[in-house]
């Protein structure tokens, strides 16, 4: 079973930066596209960030410019770097994987259990 974990939330100011770690675990072939989503209280969740295993990309327009996806393949790891951060930032951000190959079965839509990130002054 594939199990996704995030880390790297907290309470940043605005301006700051935060990096977070979606690591996931299991017996793993092959992971595909993994993204970064978020759910602010009382809105949708949405699409932040996703890169595909070539590392090609797409970002919100909120976020252009001012967060960077990125994945070690080798530690089936996906990482958010976050600068500028702003108070309409705030939210918990779920790490999700489109589909991944774990031993001899495809997974699809795996969500990790989120990370909550807070700027505020």
């Amino acid at each position: 079973q594939l199990q996704l974990v995030e880390s790297g939330g907290g309470l940043v100011q605005p301006g700051g930066s935060l990096r977070l770690s979606c690591a996931a675990s299991g017996s793993i072939v092959s992971i595909g596209v993994m993204g970064w989503y978020r759910q602010a209280p009382g809105k949708q969740r949405e699409l932040v960030a996703s890169i595909a295993r070539g590392n090609s990309t797409i970002y919100a327009d909120s976020v252009k410019g001012r967060f960077t996806i990125s994945r070690d393949n080798a530690k089936n790891t996906a990482y958010l770097q976050m600068n500028s951060l702003e108070p309409e930032d705030t939210a918990v951000y779920y790490c999700h994987v489109e589909r991944a190959l774990v031993r001899t079965t495809w997974q699809y839509a795996v969500w990790g259990q989120g990370t909550q990130v807070t700027v505020s002054s």
